[in-house]
């Protein structure tokens, strides 16, 4: 008899013994297990910028970790040794039981514990335990994932993360010829978040050769037509198995400029020597300037999320 597995869009479909796409997930005597609970790969702690998040928190830091797996097989994948099937049985992680991840958060003093470096999303059993458990102590909960949901995964999650970077990848061909996978669930997750009230924060990493200028101003139109208010634009540098050249700082700037005049309101590079200050939609006064490894700087200007100046109230959260 085969079980499916509800963790992701795919719904993958396993008999006894069979793995799921992501590697990790296994149909076990009438039930689908992740085969690496709890056995963390990646470790540290990061500030919210780095996710990114721009507009939750600034420049509060997070306790991040990283179970391995993934259910996308994207030849430039950054995070390759973690993430991709081949090295599986080559990242033996350590143990924690999700107590001990909130118990750490605590002991750093980390207001925020990040689901990242990986995708979570084939792991969220052990997402779910960790979120309760942080809830429970006060802590915030971020999400970065290529947000290719399945519908119950979206119920399951949704209550129990506060913020959400989500990958916007490319095109519908970009997906499907570099990534094996669809933009049609992670655009519908999107919408799904935005809907719920959640912060959400959505990155695209541009390349010259697949980002064109029509894919996007497409991309652009769909973000807006689903409301994101913040979009990262990240610089390509050639990984994995990708051999695609580098992104120039001309090009990203170019199409971060065209993203500016789509109505997105906060539109900001990434891996990028590039400015990238908070201005305010309304009056364009500088609120948040960011540089380097340094922590943003909040001017005066900008108190409990609003410009003084012209009394417009920024997207998301901001300290009082």
């Amino acid at each position: 008899m085969k079980i499916s597995c509800d963790f992701c869009w795919r719904l993958c479909s396993l008999s006894e013994g069979q793995t799921g796409i992501c590697g990790v997930r296994q149909h076990q005597a009438g039930r689908v297990v992740t085969l690496n609970w709890g056995s963390v790969v990646a470790l540290g702690v990061d500030r919210a910028e780095k996710k990114p998040l721009y507009h939750f928190h600034p420049g509060h830091r997070t306790l991040s970790f990283a179970l391995f797996g993934c259910n996308f097989r994207c030849s430039f994948c950054q995070n390759y040794t973690i993430s991709q099937q081949e090295f599986f049985s080559q990242r033996e992680g350590t143990i924690m039981e999700p107590s001990a991840l909130v118990a750490l958060a605590l002991e750093r003093n980390t207001p925020s514990i990040s689901f990242t470096y990986s995708e979570p999303l084939v792991w969220q059993d052990y997402v779910v335990e960790v979120a309760l458990l942080a809830k429970e102590a006060g802590l915030l909960t971020i999400m970065v994932t290529n947000g290719s949901f399945s519908e119950a995964a979206l119920k399951r999650l949704i209550p129990l993360i506060d913020a959400f970077n989500i990958d916007l990848k490319g095109d519908e061909a970009f997906y499907k010829q570099v990534c094996q996978g669809s933009a049609r669930p992670v655009l519908a997750s999107i919408a799904a978040i935005v809907e719920s009230g959640r912060h959400l924060e959505v990155t695209t990493m541009v390349t010259e050769q697949h980002h064109t200028p029509v894919v996007m101003e497409l991309l652009a139109a769909q973000l807006f037509e689903r409301q994101v208010q913040v979009w990262h634009l990240s610089r390509y540098f050639p990984h994995y198995q990708s051999s695609d050249r580098q992104t120039s700082e001309r090009y990203l700037s170019h199409v971060i400029e065209m993203a500016r005049h789509t109505g997105i309101q906060h539109v900001y590079p990434g891996n990028s020597t590039l400015d990238s200050t908070t201005i305010c939609p309304g009056c364009r006064s500088p609120l948040i300037t960011r540089g380097g490894m340094h922590a943003p700087h909040t001017t005066p200007l900008l108190v409990d999320g609003t410009c003084q100046r012209c009394n417009t109230h920024l997207y998301g959260h901001f300290p009082p």
